[in-house]
């Protein structure tokens, strides 16, 4: 939930255009609604449309949002589906089965996707995002590792911990904030910007719940290596008797390597992975919010942590954080993945990965900038100034961009690295080749005049920081 502060003092009431009082335009100049408090009464239903219609349009086109890894685009007959099932709970699977229905064949899809051992006995649910999916992937692992050591837990000396990238999403410093877990971070060292297998290994101890990797880091792009990670700990496994799972946070990736990297070894078919998430809304190509998170098998999910509730009619399991929610994006999810097929979603991600190299590779060979990633993995690519640029900085390149529509973020990498700023590109479904060549010819265009700069003009870093998952 977003947090705002309260009213500022002294601050006007909505400023109504006259003409939205179609019975006497001149109530509609005096009778104007406050902001900050209830109207005293009602207005007509025109009225407070195009009151919330015009303050709306002073946002950013979102179509043109190269920060956001969200859905901003769909086809019609998406959006028709999504209006049709927009008074429809979730939560309500009695009332509405086959909306029910729905979600569990997204679930099965999704688990023979991942190559999990026997889909049919895989089990997961949808959420209303990847935070929310990750919560209850770390959730089922804690309570996991507290039944193997429910001799000594909960002490004093027992405290779960979490080994994880510093690269990971927010979410997962919320759940080890929310949930009493102890982080343990790899950091970033040199060029690489993701977890390192063997360093996570050797934090790894007998209260480490789990290990998380990333399919797909937000920062740059780029996958960190899942395989890799498990062996690490096949061979901790092997000197020490741990035996720790690893979870995938896919939220991104985990909708792009099985149809452009079938040959990467990350999900299921490797026994160290007990979950994986993803989310629905960013390349699963569903507008915001859906997400899905699946265990290998039931053993992977505690029973004791799905809660049985019968008012709603009939005997119903339920494994989230939140209850109601709408059933809209979970059919738009099947929707897609009926419209599409395997072969549709590998011609829409390979589009995307197409444009990603193709504007990474225009914009390296620019030479006012180094390129950190080139699109090749996620259609996602970041690259900062080249070593002899002095007289801008990647904030200056953001806010001249911002001028001209585009919303790119830049922002600087976490510890370890925090000497380093960067610019990142998302390249989603609807981000054409024509949009491409738009943002390079305007990027281009700009470089003269920042380049004519005697020296950067931001001046607090933490304040022009504009990074959005």
């Amino acid at each position: 939930m977003p947090l705002h502060p309260g009213r500022p003092a002294g601050e006007r009431p909505l400023s109504v255009n006259p003409f939205l009082g179609p019975a006497n335009p001149v109530g509609g100049m005096t009778e104007a609604p406050p902001k900050h408090r209830l109207p005293d009464g009602p207005m007509a239903p025109s009225t407070a449309y195009q009151l919330v219609h015009d303050e709306l349009m002073l946002d950013g086109n979102a179509r043109l949002n190269l920060a956001t890894f969200v859905t901003t685009w769909m086809e019609p007959e998406a959006g028709v589906l999504m209006m049709e099932c927009r008074d429809k709970n979730m939560i309500d699977k009695d009332e509405y089965p086959r909306t029910a229905e729905l979600e569990r064949r997204c679930v099965a899809m999704l688990a023979d996707l991942w190559n999990a051992p026997d889909p049919a006995s895989a089990v997961g649910c949808s959420t209303t995002g990847s935070s929310e999916a990750c919560m209850l992937a770390g959730l089922a692992l804690k309570r996991r590792w507290a039944l193997r050591n429910a001799d000594r837990y909960p002490s004093r000396e027992a405290r779960p911990n979490l080994v994880m990238g510093v690269n990971v999403q927010v979410c997962w410093d919320k759940f080890c904030t929310f949930f009493e877990v102890e982080p343990r971070q790899v950091p970033m060292e040199g060029d690489r910007f993701h977890i390192d297998p063997a360093a996570a290994a050797e934090l790894c101890d007998e209260n480490t719940i789990g290990v998380v990797g990333i399919l797909g880091s937000t920062f740059d792009g780029s996958y960190e290596p899942v395989a890799e990670l498990c062996a690490a700990l096949d061979g901790l496994q092997e000197r020490t008797g741990l035996d720790v799972p690893v979870h995938v946070d896919g939220a991104s990736g985990a909708m792009i390597a099985p149809f452009l990297d079938e040959d990467l070894v990350w999900d299921f078919r490797l026994e160290r992975v007990a979950s994986v998430n993803t989310s629905g809304h960013k390349y699963g190509l569903v507008y915001p919010g859906v997400g899905w998170v699946l265990w290998r098998d039931a053993a992977a999910l505690p029973e004791e942590l799905v809660f049985r509730v019968n008012y709603l009619g009939g005997d119903m399991p339920t494994f989230a954080l939140n209850f109601s929610r709408p059933g809209a994006q979970v059919v738009a999810q099947y929707y897609s993945f009926l419209r599409l097929g395997r072969d549709g979603y590998r011609a829409v991600q390979q589009a995307a990965r197409d444009v990603a190299t193709g504007l990474s590779a225009r914009i390296g060979a620019l030479g006012d900038f180094r390129l950190l990633t080139r699109g090749d993995e996620l259609p996602v690519f970041a690259f900062t100034t080249a070593p002899d640029v002095t007289s801008f900085d990647v904030f200056d390149v953001s806010r001249r961009l911002r001028e001209n529509g585009w919303l790119v973020p830049a922002y600087t990498f976490p510890a370890n690295r925090q000497d380093l700023a960067v610019l990142r590109v998302v390249c989603r479904n609807g981000f054409s080749e024509d949009l491409a060549d738009l943002f390079a010819e305007d990027l281009t265009r700009l470089l003269p005049d920042l380049r004519s700069q005697s020296r950067p003009l931001t001046r607090d870093r933490n304040a022009a920081t504009g990074f959005h998952h």
